[in-house]
């Protein structure tokens, strides 16, 4: 899923994940509390810190993530490569790049 922080594209992502899990940990961003159910939700830091860290290794290795970017393709395959790339980098399970 792709797009900013508004409600528009958190009730896009909303819709595919609402069934999969019994709870969301999300920060304090006041749109998720527009379609996020209250009991289903949990919001602190000290869930999101790891996925938080993880956003910031891919801003940093990965131009097309970073925000306002025009020099590389934002389409999801290219995406989706990028991003398989990398995690096989920081893996240690590709011995070329970086």
């Amino acid at each position: 899923m792709c797009g900013d922080r508004s409600t528009k594209t958190g009730l896009k992502l909303w819709e595919q994940v609402k069934g999969i899990g019994k709870l969301y940990y999300s920060d304090y961003w006041k749109s998720y509390q527009q379609f996020i159910p209250k009991d289903k939700h949990l919001q602190s830091k000290s869930e999101t810190y790891t996925v938080e860290g993880y956003n910031s290794l891919i801003r940093h290795y990965l131009a097309r993530f970073k925000r306002k970017g025009k020099c590389y393709s934002k389409q999801v395959h290219m995406i989706g490569k990028s991003l398989n790339l990398l995690m096989a980098k920081l893996n240690n399970q590709l011995s070329i790049l970086f």
